[in-house]
């Protein structure tokens, strides 16, 4: 495994992060709690040192499930991995989701991630969303407060606009930025990244893998199970499945080339735009890890990589990552 630092912060992680949202919240039923327990394990045994969880990943019955998972597995290595997980979003007693970053809120959140995650700091710790109620220098003040007092080592946003980037920033210096970013989702190339190179801060993308759709296993055929966050998502309806297989067939023509498996391929890309992007690709199948976790290695040539970015300049996708009510919840 290669390892990088998250902008100028020092933070210091595998190339290759897991994203351990999709064990117990997302893609349906939660999985079995002894088999994700072992495959966190095997992640760090293969060199990964990040692990991206939140506080409002579980379920109606126990939202803090994905917390209380990764602090179980993450116990008897705790001093040699990164913890990330994040605050603002909760659940009502009627399962409905809110919003609130108020300096009360953000101190008993905080504990009781420390509890569940079993430790007395938080590595990476995110503002889940950004919430247009609290100023967000009144939120930097929190989080300096909580440094200060050793239960954060280092912050960061998720999904933020890159005008509230700028002004957290100068409160209290982020070390991350959370944002979607894949050959799938390719926004962020136009705002986010320069504000990030310019401020020194690094980029976290999730879904790197397009919530599975860049591995080539996913068509218009394809059925999403209840609880599947992907059966309300404009980008999965079968119609635009199918407008964005030429996608797919991209990919695997590179794959194939290049000697690696479209998720592979769309990691290790990823992985190549910039020494301080470290993304955190689910997987709920030792296969599946070892298989991301090998990207970390595949390297490209000048002439490799202007033919991926002409080949991804001719397609245009269809369909929008969020339905609207969750799109207003970002860029703010």
């Amino acid at each position: 495994m290669k390892y990088r630092e998250l902008g100028n912060s020092g933070l210091q992680v595998s190339a290759i992060g897991l994203g351990c949202m999709g064990m117990s919240h997302g893609y349906g039923p939660a999985s079995d709690r002894k088999e994700m327990i072992s495959l966190i394990r095997q992640a760090y045994e293969q060199g990964v040192t990040l692990f991206d969880t939140a506080e409002i990943y579980g379920t109606v019955d126990n939202p803090h499930d994905n917390e209380e998972l990764v602090g179980e597995a993450l116990a008897p290595i705790r001093d040699k991995v990164v913890i990330a997980t994040k605050f603002g979003i909760y659940l009502s007693e009627q399962g409905k989701q809110y919003q609130s970053s108020r300096p009360e809120q953000i101190r008993k959140s905080i504990e009781g991630s420390l509890m569940r995650l079993r430790t007395d700091r938080i590595d990476l710790y995110y503002q889940h969303r950004v919430d247009t109620e609290v100023p967000i220098e009144e939120v930097a003040g929190t989080i300096g407060e909580l440094i200060q007092e050793g239960k954060i080592l280092h912050w960061g946003l998720s999904e933020a606009g890159v005008q509230t980037i700028r002004r957290a920033h100068l409160v209290q210096p982020l070390t991350a930025v959370q944002s979607e970013y894949s050959m799938f989702w390719r926004n962020p190339e136009t705002d986010l990244l320069p504000v990030l190179e310019e401020l020194g801060i690094g980029l976290v993308p999730f879904s790197p893998l397009g919530k599975g759709f860049l591995t080539g296993a996913i068509n218009e055929n394809t059925k999403f199970g209840q609880g599947d966050f992907r059966t309300i998502v404009p980008r999965f309806t079968p119609e635009n499945i199918a407008a964005n297989l030429q996608l797919v067939d991209f990919i695997k023509e590179v794959a194939v080339s290049k000697g690696v498996t479209p998720a592979q391929l769309a990691l290790s890309w990823l992985k190549e735009q910039k020494p301080w992007i470290v993304s955190i690709p689910g997987s709920r199948s030792l296969k599946h890890l070892t298989e991301n976790i090998a990207a970390a290695d595949v390297e490209y040539t000048q002439e490799e990589m202007e033919h991926i970015y002409d080949g991804l300049s001719r397609i245009i996708l269809s369909g929008e990552r969020y339905p609207a009510e969750l799109q207003s919840r970002v860029g703010r």
